[in-house]
């Protein structure tokens, strides 16, 4: 098993680049399928989601936008119970389709968070697409409506995950060793 050492940090190969592919092909397609002539504006969480976000994005073949917003809830290998908005939405988004697009939902404290702001901008929908999921971790109630891989509560970095800001480069996912 390939390993990877991540500041002090030693992680094994977890999801190849060829299961990352499948799985934002899968979430595209759905989203192609639901999307037909409504022009979503995608809402894509920063930094972690930039990777899937650009991906997804090339794999959609709708009309269709884009946007970033910064929310932050780690620190070092821990999420914690408070949520900061770094970077909120800049867009008018009242009356329009919203995607949100997220690397991965663990406890689900920073898009609950999200999610409560969005909907206090009243748009005509939003749904949540999401590369990973953690069912273990989570202990909110929203619904993922685009969902790439639902994998255990492990620390993972790659493929946009990181590690106090390192390992995002990554193309697969590796989780930490215990």
């Amino acid at each position: 098993m390939t390993k990877i050492k991540v500041r002090e940090l030693v992680f094994e190969k977890f999801i190849t680049s060829e299961e990352i592919d499948a799985a934002v092909t899968k979430v595209a397609d759905r989203i192609n399928r639901d999307y037909v002539g409504k022009n979503p504006l995608l809402l894509a969480i920063l930094n972690g989601a930039f990777i899937f976000a650009s991906d997804l994005m090339r794999k959609i073949t709708i009309p269709c936008e884009i946007s970033f917003v910064k929310y932050a809830s780690y620190s070092g290998t821990l999420t914690t119970s408070k949520v900061k908005e770094l970077i909120g939405v800049n867009e008018d988004i009242e009356g329009r389709h919203i995607i949100v697009v997220e690397d991965i939902v663990d406890t689900g404290i920073t898009m609950d968070k999200l999610l409560t702001d969005i909907h206090g901008k009243n748009p005509l929908d939003v749904k949540v697409a999401c590369f990973c999921f953690k069912a273990e971790a989570f202990q909110k109630k929203f619904k993922i409506d685009y969902l790439g891989l639902v994998i255990p509560n492990d620390f993972i970095v790659g493929y946009g995950l990181d590690y106090d800001g390192y390992g995002r480069n990554f193309p697969e996912i590796y989780k930490l060793v215990k």
